[in-house]
């Protein structure tokens, strides 16, 4: 699998995916493919998310619907395959310690509020999975956690994958609407309960449907046929409530 990592000190790689939104380039230069399209059937890792222009994340919301991004020129307008999976990092606030026990954060609410509206609604809504994590003790050699190992959490995703393609021919995250309402069906007392769950936290129907994607995935991931309340509960922990 190819993996794409980029920083926004390198942000001018990443911005040539999609130079048809970038006035500065020459119109008669022939359209070149960029890291999108490089890490296509692979992983884009974007470090320190909120520190990229405002501009370039933007466009990255057509080819994370779509699968492919089109540039266009004077002369020219090119299609290029962009279906790559985003994997995106930021600090909880600009100087990085919110939340942290020692108390070092200084920043303000306000200064953590225009750090986190760097990244738009809309573009939040195309990323299913979101998680915090905490910092890792600085200990050298740290006692092993008990749990599942990379080899055996590949194995279940493996089987999980090869169940979504037997029930319906492709993964869960390339369901289309027909799709989605024929494999991920709800019970009534359930679809209720979702309803007024994406009301309450003001998710939009974006939201909403990519939610019921990743409840059918961890249906999948437990071997079961029907979505069930917890499949929904846990799903929902991974959506960020709308400001």
């Amino acid at each position: 699998m190819r993996i794409i990592r980029v920083n926004h000190t390198t942000e001018c790689a990443l911005q040539r995916s999609y130079v048809a939104s970038n006035s500065e380039c020459h119109s008669s230069s022939k359209p070149q493919p960029g890291e999108i399209t490089l890490a296509h059937h692979g992983v884009l890792f974007l470090d320190e998310l909120p520190e990229f222009d405002r501009k370039v994340l933007e466009v990255l919301r057509e080819p994370l619907e779509s699968g492919h991004i089109v540039i266009a020129r004077a002369k020219d307008r090119v299609r290029f395959p962009a279906r790559f999976q985003l994997v995106a990092a930021m600090n909880p606030c600009p100087c990085g310690y919110l939340g942290e026990p020692s108390g070092k954060c200084s920043c303000t609410p306000d200064m953590v509020q225009r750090y986190r509206n760097k990244l738009s609604g809309p573009l939040l809504d195309r990323i299913d999975l979101h998680l915090t994590v905490a910092r890792e003790a600085t200990a050298l050699n740290p006692a092993a956690k008990p749990g599942e190992n990379s080899a055996s959490a590949a194995a279940l995703v493996a089987e999980a994958r090869e169940r979504q393609q037997k029930r319906q021919g492709c993964a869960n995250a390339f369901l289309d609407l027909p799709g989605l309402k024929r494999h991920c069906k709800l019970s009534t007392a359930d679809e209720t309960w979702l309803e007024s769950a994406c009301e309450r936290l003001t998710l939009s129907l974006r939201s909403a449907h990519r939610l019921l994607k990743v409840a059918r995935t961890l249906a999948d991931l437990e071997q079961v046929d029907a979505i069930k309340r917890e499949h929904l509960a846990e799903a929902l922990q991974y959506r960020p409530a709308t400001p």
